[in-house]
């Protein structure tokens, strides 16, 4: 006895199945510079790694002796893989089986690979490529009902924020349910050309009589990158790929994980000379925070997330002698640095991170406060720092602060993580208070200014007398800052550092989830 006959079918509908939606399907996807699923996974995992899942998921048809004459393939395909030789689950939709719709999709496959990442605490890439599984008014006469709106399998999409990394990248028109597939995740990536994110395509907003605006101004990557629904654009699928792996290089596999450290041959003393006059003396002159970033941690090792929106603070990864840190900054050039309230949701949300992965926190602080005016206040930006200041407050995440200009108001009070007792320096240029002394000190000094005969030279002698006590010095003597470093000894000291806290990290799950 023989299965031969058996093994020869299981090739074949495992061919026809590789065919995916046919040669003129996949030959439109290459027209619009798209790669198919099965070629995006190839580009995405280690070479042979990949393991299908349900390959022989989808429609047949037999003719009258229960011969198989025709099958089409479900359009969802997924399977584990290793990237960088590390276990992940990857899946993405097949855009040439009816476009991504859920009229040619088994939804079985697309809760089996979010529960098999939430079981065996994998990292999960979504490749989303069409309506991620929402269905076209078309399924309707198909399964010959309507239905009620469901999120099936939606508990097991946010359970997996606070277990395991999660990326998905936009390759393609993404709506609907696949668009809350991208913007539910760690880490988001749009291609910048061939794909577009929206609630709903142009057919649906122009029948709702709101205008008739076409895919790209509905879900162009320079929208969504800017109002942070999704964390960075590139030019190519080829770039949205390397973009994932250097992500979930910093992060460990799964949160029972410390974070992988990586060797460098960056002399963790290395003092760099120009931090001596990279700070201006001027305090309303702007310089290249992410100079002073690059300067400081291993070479070439800091990896920006957001870099379109929120765009007065940075937030990024970085390595300390190789021990991955989650890094964040102001940014002078925007607002002098200032927190605003989309500052403020970026930041909050890479503080849920760091604190998710057991990341170390380190700020370089130029801060002059929260953002000021009316549309400052319209945006609720007092209520999005308090809640930033709260994710600081309440993150496990050791910390550590170097104050190297501004610490003023609510706001500048993220130089210190309160309730924990960690190290916090500041360089010579340091300057704090409530308030900036330019800022308020004709307000405070209103009533003896207005008995003088010369205001403007009376309010120099008072500028002049209060910057012979603003020294931070001063604060250092009364130890309300705990020390005053040379910036050329940052570098050294943050690595002395980064081993200590690495040390200290307990692999317990915050008191609360991470919330995309």
């Amino acid at each position: 006895m023989s299965w031969d006959r058996e093994i020869d079918e299981l090739h074949h509908r495992t061919e026809l199945a590789h065919r995916m939606g046919g040669e003129e399907k996949v030959a439109r996807q290459h027209e619009f510079g798209k790669m198919t699923i099965r070629e995006r996974i190839d580009a995405m995992a280690d070479k042979k790694s990949f393991h299908e899942i349900g390959a022989l998921a989808g429609v047949a048809k037999y003719d009258e002796n229960d011969e198989l004459i025709e099958f089409t393939p479900s359009n969802f395909v997924f399977g584990t893989a290793e990237i960088d030789g590390r276990p992940v689950v990857i899946s993405g939709d097949d855009f040439t089986v009816r476009g991504g719709s859920a009229d040619a999709s088994i939804f079985a496959k697309r809760l089996r690979s979010e529960g098999l990442a939430h079981e065996l605490r994998l990292p999960h890439i979504r490749l989303v490529d069409g309506m991620g599984g929402g269905g076209s008014v078309k399924t309707i006469e198909m399964a010959g009902r309507t239905y009620i709106p469901e999120m099936r399998g939606w508990d097991i999409v946010v359970d997996h924020l606070g277990v395991a990394p999660s990326v998905s990248l936009a390759l393609g028109s993404v709506a609907g349910a696949g668009a809350a597939r991208v913007a539910t995740s760690h880490y988001s990536v749009i291609v910048r050309d061939t794909a577009q994110m929206m609630i709903a395509g142009p057919a649906l907003v122009e029948w709702a009589s709101l205008g008739d605006p076409s895919k790209e101004e509905l879900g162009h990557a320079r929208i969504h990158t800017k109002n942070g629904a999704i964390d960075d654009e590139v030019n190519s699928e080829a770039e949205a790929f390397e973009k994932a792996r250097r992500f979930l290089s910093y992060l460990p596999s799964s949160s029972d994980e410390l974070p992988p450290v990586i060797g460098t041959d960056d002399d963790p003393k290395r003092r760099d000379e120009s931090l001596l006059k990279i700070i201006p003396k001027n305090p309303r002159q702007p310089y290249k925070m992410r100079t002073l970033i690059e300067s400081v941690v291993d070479r070439g090792s800091f990896f920006e997330i957001g870099l379109k929106w929120g765009q007065s603070m940075i937030c990024g990864f970085a390595r300390l002698e190789g021990i991955p840190v989650a890094l964040f900054a102001e940014n002078p050039h925007i607002y002098g640095g200032a927190w605003t309230a989309d500052g403020c949701r970026k930041l909050t949300r890479f503080i849920d991170l760091a604190s998710t992965f057991h990341l170390p926190l380190v700020h370089l602080e130029d801060c002059p406060g929260f953002l000021i005016g009316k549309e400052a206040e319209e945006a609720g930006t007092i209520r999005h720092g308090s809640q930033t200041l709260a994710a600081l407050m309440q993150s496990p995440a050791p910390f550590c602060c170097v104050v190297v200009r501004k610490a003023f108001g609510v706001a500048g009070c993220a130089n210190r993580k309160e309730g924990s007792y960690h190290f916090r320096y500041a360089w010579p240029s340091g300057d704090w208070g409530s308030l900036p002394i330019e800022g308020g000190i004709e307000v405070a000094y209103k009533a003896e200014l207005a008995e003088v005969d010369d205001y403007d030279a009376h309010l120099a002698k008072i500028k002049e007398r209060l910057n012979r006590v603003r020294s931070p010095f001063r604060s250092a003597e009364f130890f309300e800052v705990e020390d005053i470093i040379d910036p050329r000894d940052t570098r050294p000291i943050l690595c002395q550092w980064v081993h200590l806290a690495r040390k200290a990290i307990q692999l317990v799950r915050p008191s609360f989830s991470y919330r995309p």
